[in-house]
């Protein structure tokens, strides 16, 4: 007897529709994120999202115009799933990779990086740069789906990305550990060019919009503002982003 295949997702990581999403979740597809329409009380969409959660995907209400805004079949019935191009790391994997190179920690934290594309062209420098993981929170944030492995040009594929649920908790666990917390911040009152990136480091990337969080900003041990000779007076993240790694790298090889 033939075993019938999970469904596939579309080239873009995305499956749609509650048998399709169902079948993917039984078949052990890595899921990084399930939309569902927020309102919905029916008994299938609760399953789902209580699937979902076992197997470590986050779960999102959504309204209806963005689920069709989201849809390539026009019929999801409620429900949208983003596949994950990648397993997620741990952070302990990512210190253990420092330590095994025999390098002092190069860490880079994206607070609230909802753009997939911003994700992507992050942990693609990352990649460049030597950097040794890239962590993001769980919610409100671009996950590893195909888009961020597209734009990352194969850098998901060798950058471990973990994600935790709790930024600030993370930033104290780092810091009890040796690790020091350098945030970039238009107001920041350390100059990018007189901040020491050449010990154990954690870069902290604030969201598109607004930056870094205030409890977030409060857990770093040092702001950094990064010189701005022109008329406007931010960076998009990513550019910011580089900046500070390649900071720390020529620090490093000095």
């Amino acid at each position: 007897m033939e075993t019938r295949k999970p469904p596939a997702p579309e080239a873009d990581g995305v499956i749609e529709g509650r048998n399709a999403v169902i079948e993917a979740l039984r078949a052990g597809t890595a899921i990084d994120k399930i939309y569902l329409q927020k309102g919905e009380t029916d008994k299938t969409l609760g399953h789902i999202a209580s699937k979902a959660r076992s197997a470590g995907a986050v779960v999102v209400e959504a309204d209806r115009r963005k689920l069709d805004a989201m849809s390539r079949t026009h019929a999801h019935q409620g429900v949208i799933a983003l596949c994950a191009v990648r397993e997620y790391a741990g952070v302990e994997d990512i210190l253990r990779l420092a330590e095994d190179r025999g390098e002092a920690p190069l860490l880079v934290i994206c607070d609230e990086l909802s753009d997939p594309h911003n994700l992507g062209a992050v942990i693609r420098t990352a990649e460049c740069a030597g950097a040794h993981g890239v962590i993001i929170p769980k919610r409100r944030s671009a996950g590893l789906t195909a888009v961020v492995a597209k734009t990352s040009a194969g850098a998901v594929a060798h950058v471990p990305v973990a994600r935790v649920p709790n930024l600030p908790a993370l930033l104290e666990e780092l810091k009890q550990r040796g690790i020091w917390i350098f945030g970039t911040a238009a107001d920041g009152s350390t100059p990018l060019y007189g901040a020491d990136l050449k010990g154990p480091a954690a870069i902290v990337i604030g969201s598109e919009g607004g930056g870094m969080g205030r409890l977030v900003a409060q857990r770093c041990d040092f702001l950094v503002s990064i010189p701005m000779r022109g008329k406007l007076n931010s960076l998009n993240a990513s550019a910011a982003a580089a900046i500070m790694l390649y900071e720390a790298v020529r620090q490093r090889m000095a």
